[in-house]
């Protein structure tokens, strides 16, 4: 199986106690966020899990006990954007996720980390013309340090996050000013030696030298651990290309508050910056109730000739 760490959350940034002790225990619960009462419990071991895939804003709180990782593959997705207070109010300064970047990139290797400009958002102070300074800027920096960005526009869900793009007017741009900025940033990923893919857009910036991505990339994971896998599609949203796997994180937990994010369905959980987390617990942020029911999820290894593991094995 494919470990995603997380799309729900940034477990890296606030969780990596609980994510290293889950490792150590070797398994993990997972609340069905479609029904509360429902409970995976999985296996984490090296011999299931094929690769696990980081999602983060911030990887240095897990980066200086990366060697308990050892016996997995694994690679991150990190997310450098330049937006102010207004946009993402908890994340740490860029020269701090620049440098952050970069000792993870010089540690693990640059194919292991991908950087992520994603979303953009365009409104009257985020026009084109900032984002191509700002994503030039970064790209000089992080050109040496990754082999791949991915990028995206920002979604929009009225029950999610629609309200506070609206306050911010963001708009979505023209299909001419779209492809006359993805053209741009072509170009200024071409100078600085980086591959370009978009997140789960419609558009087709081929004529540009971009792609479409896969987050959870099939061929990025066969390069990695040098095996070919035998696993299927899970579009996560219209136009996705990622592969099947499990996502170990769970909703309204993230202290970072950033105002495009759908994974805080709740606006009182954007100031609750110190939200408690047992570390021994199974699941994340929370705790199996009298009332769970409690299943153990059938995983196996996507590798070529390995076969299924259950939890008792």
């Amino acid at each position: 199986m494919i470990l995603s760490v997380s799309r729900r959350t940034d477990i890296p940034a606030f969780y990596s106690d609980w994510f290293y002790e889950r490792v150590r225990e070797g398994f993990v619960c997972v609340r069905n966020p479609m029904n509360a009462h429902q409970v995976s419990r999985m296996p984490i071991s090296p011999e299931v899990v094929d690769c696990i895939v980081f999602w983060t804003k911030n990887a240095a709180p897990m980066m200086d006990r990366l060697e308990r990782l050892e016996e997995f593959d694994y690679y991150f997705q990190f997310t450098v954007n330049d937006y102010g207070r207004e946009v993402e109010p908890y994340v740490p300064a860029l020269s701090e996720r620049l440098e952050t970047f970069v000792q993870l990139s010089e540690m693990i290797g640059r194919e292991r980390v991908i950087w992520r400009y994603d979303p953009i958002l365009f409104s009257g102070q985020y026009t084109p013309e900032y984002h191509l300074k700002s994503f030039e800027k970064t790209a000089t920096v992080l050109g040496a340090y990754t082999e791949k960005c991915v990028f995206s526009f920002v979604d929009v869900y009225p029950s999610k996050n629609g309200g506070n793009l609206k306050r911010l007017n963001v708009r979505r741009p023209s299909a001419e000013e779209l492809d006359s900025f993805a053209g741009e940033l072509a170009r200024i990923g071409k100078q600085n030696g980086l591959m370009l893919a978009t997140c789960a857009e419609a558009v087709d910036l081929a004529k540009h030298g971009i792609g479409h991505n896969s987050c959870i990339d099939k061929a990025l994971i066969e390069r990695i651990t040098g095996a070919p896998l035998l696993v299927g599609g899970d579009k996560q949203r219209e136009h996705c290309g990622c592969v099947k796997c499990d996502d170990i994180g769970s909703y309204d937990t993230c202290p970072y508050g950033c105002i495009y994010c759908y994974a805080n369905f709740h606006p009182n959980v954007f100031a609750d910056r110190n939200r408690e987390c047992d570390i021994h617990s199974q699941l994340l942020c929370d705790r199996i109730k009298e009332t769970d029911k409690i299943t153990d999820r059938p995983v196996k290894s996507y590798k070529q000739g390995y076969r299924q593991l259950t939890l008792f094995d």
